[in-house]
């Protein structure tokens, strides 16, 4: 029996598929759940980490900003949520409730719209102390 080739493209082919944490990108790793994990992957990580930051130093990284979003629907985001997002909710002439998106184009079917939208982080903050991981499925 012959093994599958392995890719010449690893963190691609798995971060193309979905993958928690994973926009087009960038990949985030939270810290709180990173700390938590056994020692032995807290080293490895760290010095994978390390490597790449070594191998891209020469770059001018900025500083990020990452904000806990999820896909909502239009209609139930609230007016925070909704300029964060990009659109805003308003009164027609007719008093009709109407969405619009940042070119002010009315938005169709706002019910149907699924958005990112910011939300509240669900999970613990890195101060919050060891989080229990769950038992890993192999890859």
């Amino acid at each position: 029996m012959t093994e599958p080739a392995r890719s010449a493209t690893p963190v691609r082919d798995f971060l193309d598929r979905p993958s928690l944490g994973a926009t087009e990108d960038h990949l985030v790793v939270p810290r709180s759940l990173a700390q938590s994990m056994p020692l032995r992957w807290q080293q490895t990580f760290v010095g994978l980490l390390a490597e790449l930051h070594h191998a891209y130093a020469h770059l001018p990284w900025p500083d990020y900003v990452v904000v806990p979003s999820r896909r909502e629907v239009l209609t139930d985001l609230d007016e925070q949520q909704l300029a964060a997002a990009g659109y805003v909710a308003d009164l027609d002439a007719d008093g009709t409730l109407v969405y619009r998106d940042a070119d002010d184009a009315i938005v169709r079917d706002p019910e149907d719209r699924k958005v990112l939208a910011p939300v509240p982080d669900p999970l613990p903050k890195a101060s919050a102390g060891h989080i229990r991981p769950s038992a890993a499925d192999p890859l």
